[in-house]
């Protein structure tokens, strides 16, 4: 009965893993009630890497190339089963495959915006998302911490994992640099390499190497986005009360050649100025610190002098310029006067 069963078993000879799909990181080779001649050879191709586990216990571990297993090259194995050196029967051991490809293109990003604190704007709520490269560096290691004994493992079995890794990370990063929202934005490729160094050890334990990560983006959610823009755009304008006079001393020259000379926009003017010192007015009280947003806007000031009498009196000294009694630089200096006046 004992021959029988010795007849019926069957034998290995060669061991091999073809990767037949993308995406595989471990494969158990398909054992069975196999046995593994002694002397029989084993072919780990490049970008792969082969390990022998005994009743749970990690054994040998085989880099890429053609190895004849004897005990001679399965010296843990070896110890693990106290064979003698001159050991040549068959023997049973399970046997893994280990893809070390580099896995590309995996995405990662935040499913929800985080909570940050920015020294600008105080607390934020922000959006980042990118790729990322890895590879298996120690099969030892992922065999013991992921993979296990299961028959087949993939990237996408990990990819959860790791994406979790990487948003708890740029989280923590983010509370220990202090550095604001506008920086990062402004410095991707800093901060993408700063978030690389901090994520190598956690890959690391778990047998792999991060090759590369890239933060592809860095915004905030719509609403808030909404803010920042409205705070740019004030500090574009600058100085409310400059940009009015300005833009009235650009229009006096523009006005004496249209139809209606001076007199014709003598009432638009006087709106404009108006509404110009309001929107002055309003602008320093909100940007001043303390100040309530709901606080009821003071009345404009009452300029002592009229923009209609100033328009007036411009438009008589502009004939008087026409008709040669005044030269052009001293009407300029009363005009500059009068405007002061208005201011």
């Amino acid at each position: 009965m004992a021959l029988m069963d010795f007849i019926k078993k069957q034998f290995i000879d060669v061991i091999h893993w073809t990767e037949d799909a993308d995406g595989v990181l471990a494969y158990r080779y398909p054992m069975q009630d196999f046995e593994i001649q002694n002397g029989a050879q084993l072919t780990v191709r490049d970008s792969q890497m082969a390990m022998f586990v005994n009743e749970g216990q990690v054994a040998d571990v085989f880099a890429p190339g053609l190895h004849t297993l004897n005990t001679q090259t399965l010296p843990v194995l070896t110890n693990l089963k106290n064979w003698d050196k001159l050991f040549a029967s068959p023997f049973k051991s399970d046997v893994y495959f280990f893809s070390t490809r580099l896995q590309l293109d995996r995405k990662w990003g935040t499913p929800n915006p985080i909570t940050i604190r920015d020294k600008d704007f105080g607390m934020v709520r922000m959006r980042a998302f990118g790729i990322y490269s890895f590879k298996l560096v120690d099969p030892a290691r992922f065999y013991k911490e992921i993979s296990g004994t299961r028959e087949l493992y993939g990237v996408d079995d990990v990819d959860g994992q790791l994406r979790g890794l990487v948003i708890g990370t740029m989280t923590d990063l983010f509370g220990e640099s202090g550095v604001s929202f506008i920086d990062m934005a402004a410095n991707q490729v800093e901060f993408s390499a700063a978030l690389k160094a901090k994520l190598e050890p956690v890959f690391e334990r778990y047998g792999l190497a991060l090759d590369s990560f890239v933060v592809q983006n860095v915004s905030l959610p719509e609403e808030l986005q909404k803010v920042l823009d409205t705070r740019i755009s004030m500090n574009m304008l600058g100085d409310m009360g400059r940009y009015t006079q300005y833009q009235t001393a650009s229009s006096i020259p523009l006005a004496a050649q249209n139809e209606g000379g001076m007199a014709g926009i003598g009432a638009g003017l006087g709106a404009g100025m108006t509404i110009g010192q309001t929107m002055a007015q309003a602008m320093t009280q909100a940007m001043q610190p303390g100040s309530a947003a709901a606080a009821p806007a003071a009345a404009p000031a009452t300029p002592a002098t009229s923009a209609d009498e100033v328009v007036a009196t411009l438009e008589k000294l502009h004939g008087l310029v026409a008709k040669g009694i005044l030269t052009q630089a001293e009407f300029d200096a009363k005009k500059a006067e009068l405007l002061g006046k208005l201011i």
